[in-house]
């Protein structure tokens, strides 16, 4: 499991991926009505850290929300990522909601905070105030999702939702289930292969499927390993590709140092085993998951022909001892 840092920045990247599916999922009831011509624009962190100084939050995700034509004033969004409900603060928060308040020159801004696990109770709202006067009430939109039951959200259109299948309620039997959802929501709701590749590594950080679990799922649905095969394949013809142009460039700038011819094939050669290096590991983590020290060392020292061979291979192999042999 990512440590906490990791997981803030899951997030971050998930939010400033799908900003407006963001808002609609862990924001709905200001949110849930957008309609395309509605502006939805992450604000960019170097105008916040330059005006707010110290009190910056790196890892949180503000979002300007524009109606066109002026239809409504715009709104300001906050969206916090907690994994440790221990460690929020509501106070931390109404400052950080009053600083951007403030930066922005509006009183329209919805904090909201995710809480990854809610295994304790946390304060949800803040009133300032003596016998006499209130001086001061904050509160914040939130969303608990180990609290959110999984099997609700397997049908969903919003992206956001089926990739934290894995981090809402479910029962342990129903644990591969989940994550073959989380999978066909990816693959069905998301078109680039860029992206595809970059959040199935989400769904499995957060499944956090054993070796057997993984053999499960192959199993128990085919057509969904038939895509994620075909997606390695695809990765793999297109990271050969990418090294052999890469190692031309880098050949290029080197020949006209040391002889063009020389450094083309020494910039290709270095290219190609860059790249097949880190194509095989991806395809690896795809299929076995976390890979261990020996098949990494294995990797980092084989050679073009072996990486290549290997790769050739990776569809048909059952376990990954089967395909690189562990050195005694």
């Amino acid at each position: 499991m990512a440590n906490r840092t990791s997981h803030d920045q899951n997030f971050k990247n998930l939010i400033l991926d799908y900003p407006r599916e963001a808002l609609a999922f862990f924001a709905s009831e200001e949110a849930g009505d957008l309609l395309p011509s509605v502006k939805v624009t992450p604000i960019r962190q170097e105008q916040l850290k330059e005006r707010l100084g110290d009190r910056f939050h790196e890892l949180d995700v503000p979002l300007l929300v524009e109606w066109p034509n002026g239809q409504r004033e715009a709104l300001l969004f906050t969206l916090e990522e907690e994994t440790d409900p221990g460690r929020f603060s509501i106070h931390r928060l109404a400052h950080y909601t009053l600083h951007l308040s403030e930066l922005f020159d509006t009183e329209r801004v919805v904090p909201v905070v995710i809480f990854l696990n809610s295994n304790k109770k946390v304060v949800e709202s803040l009133h300032i105030r003596s016998e006499r006067h209130s001086y001061l009430q904050f509160h914040y939109l939130h969303t608990h999702l180990n609290k959110l039951p999984a099997n609700q959200y397997f049908s969903s259109q919003n992206i956001v939702a089926r990739l934290n299948l894995p981090n809402m309620e479910w029962a342990e039997k129903d644990k591969i289930d989940v994550y073959a959802n989380a999978i066909q929501g990816l693959f069905s709701l998301e078109p680039s292969i860029e992206k595809q590749l970059k959040y199935i590594d989400f769904v499995d950080i957060y499944s956090d499927l054993s070796t057997d679990e993984r053999k499960a799922y192959q199993r128990r649905y085919p057509q969904e390993e038939s895509k994620m095969a075909g997606l390695a394949e695809r990765l793999r013809t297109e990271g050969i590709q990418q090294g052999m142009q890469q190692g031309m460039q880098q050949g290029m700038q080197q020949g006209m140092q040391q002889g063009m011819q020389q450094g083309m094939q020494q910039g290709m050669q270095q290219g190609r085993q860059h790249e097949a290096q880190n194509m095989l590991r991806k395809l690896l983590m795809l299929k076995f998951g976390e890979l261990p020290s020996w098949a990494d060392t294995q990797i980092e020292t084989a050679s073009i022909e072996q990486l290549e061979n290997w790769m050739e291979g990776i569809l048909s192999a059952n376990t990954l001892e089967a395909l690189i042999e562990p050195i005694q």
